[in-house]
């Protein structure tokens, strides 16, 4: 069947169909995680194929510019703005930006499809050839010139992907076209559309948020009193989990002592895990946890527990919705990290920033910080993901990323370790890091969809 219908009863054919089941899946990689899609201002020869397409719990349409609906109440839902093609269409982008700015909160995201502005000769051919309807894009926006403007407007770039590298699918060899294409050296800017996520800036937090700090600890006694000892006072109401997990050192023991010794001043929680690895504590963790924010300080006390506030003052600043620890800025105290695996982090970074489309400087830093109703949308994307990573950090990795949360990374000085020895092997551990790196390519980078995956 070469020919369908759109909402309004109109044939479509089945090449434009194409197009925006392509786009919409790029899309619905952030928005099947969110409440709400709102296509704002779509121009009138939108078919609204792209809308119908998209996978979120709420889509809506609003042609009005100044009916926009005041979003900036909002605290824990996630709602996006989707422009499809509109900013190729006008004649003031930042005007348009701003306007729309006050009615977005800081968990809102507009999400753009602009047309690739190195190639606008092959719009105009098109619209000649009849391949295409409406008026011929008058505004090309370069990647530069998007970003002065969306700085100028009051918002970062926290995602952009090209796409659409092929317009039909010709027995399947459009799917691989535009599938491989992105990751080849100069034919990856070839891509017909790139889709940009625009975060607003919003200013500092009116108060507070609670915060939970979780420390996974494995034989780390030395450690436990210490970590309580150099608690930094956050200004907010403050929860400490210790998640022990099978020790023989007399970890549990020193966490139940340093509960009862602490417990008047802090809001201390104990509990052991009945499965094994840093991620399971953290899950484990996470789930009894009860801050509004939450974050992971490793027993180990390598990340000093004083730079705390650094993580909580970014998200509370409005400058991340998830904040990432580099180690790899400052020199390291003495042996805290070998040269080998020194490498291998900066290795993975590299690597993690290009599969991920986003600038991570460190991906292995144990200290992480993000809301707590972000990590219930970390949750639901993996459980369409799939269980990949017996460590925790990809898994909160690659979900921020495709989240469009915005990645801030805050350097610290690692330091060495005063108590116990690591529990990490740097090749065995090294050869699956590099497994999750290459699903991580497979499934996002290249879009192919693992097994039973909605």
């Amino acid at each position: 069947m070469f020919f369908k219908r759109d909402q309004e009863g109109s044939r479509i054919p089945s090449w434009k169909r194409y197009i925006n089941g392509l786009l919409a899946g790029e899309i619905s990689a952030t928005t099947r995680f969110y409440d709400r899609t709102i296509q704002w201002l779509p121009r009138e020869e939108d078919s609204g194929l792209l809308l119908q397409e998209l996978q979120c719990g709420e889509k809506s349409a609003l042609r009005d510019e100044a009916r926009f609906p005041d979003l900036s109440g909002e605290t824990e839902k996630r709602t996006a703005v989707l422009l499809n093609g509109t900013v190729n269409h006008h004649y003031d982008i930042q005007g348009l930006l701003m306007q729309l700015h006050p009615s977005l909160s800081r968990t809102s995201r507009v999400i753009m499809v602009i047309y690739n502005p190195y190639l606008g000769w092959l719009y105009r051919l098109a619209n000649r050839l009849g391949l295409r309807s409406g008026e011929v894009p008058t505004t090309f926006i370069t990647k530069v010139d998007l970003d002065n403007i969306a700085q100028l407007s009051g918002y970062t770039i926290v995602r952009r992907r090209l796409a659409l590298y092929c317009p039909w699918r010709l027995l399947g060899l459009g799917d691989l076209v535009n599938r491989v294409a992105p990751c080849l050296p100069l034919l990856r800017w070839l891509g017909l559309v790139y889709v940009t996520v625009l975060k607003p800036v919003k200013g500092p937090e009116s108060r507070r948020p609670s915060l939970s700090v979780l420390i996974p600890a494995r034989n780390e006694r030395g450690n436990i009193e210490n970590a309580m000892k150099r608690m930094p006072d956050l200004g907010c109401d403050l929860e400490v989990i210790f998640v022990e997990g099978h020790s023989s050192d007399g970890t549990w023991e020193e966490i139940l002592r340093v509960k009862e010794l602490y417990g008047d001043r802090y809001d201390i929680k104990a509990m052991q895990q009945s499965g094994k690895g840093k991620k399971d504590a953290v899950a484990l963790g996470f789930s009894k946890a009860r801050g509004e924010l939450l974050t992971i300080l490793d027993a180990d006390l390598t990340m000093p527990p004083e730079l705390l506030h650094r993580f909580y003052d970014a998200y509370c600043s409005g400058q991340a919705d998830f904040v990432n620890g580099s180690r790899l800025v400052y020199p390291m105290e003495g042996e805290a990290m070998r040269f080998l695996n020194r490498l291998g982090n900066t290795f993975f970074a590299k690597a993690l920033s290009w599969v991920l489309d986003a600038r991570l400087g460190d991906s292995l830093c144990g200290t992480k910080l993000l809301a707590r109703h972000d990590y219930r949308r970390v949750l639901a994307w993996r459980e369409q993901f799939g269980d990949f990573d017996p460590f925790g950090d990809f898994e909160l990795l690659f979900p921020a990323a495709q989240l469009a949360l915005g990645i801030t990374d805050v350097p610290i000085r690692y330091l060495n370790r005063t108590y116990g020895s690591t529990n990490i092997s740097r090749f065995s551990h090294g050869f699956m890091l590099l497994k999750m790196t290459l699903i991580g390519l497979f499934r996002i980078k290249l879009g192919v969809r693992r097994k039973g995956a909605r």
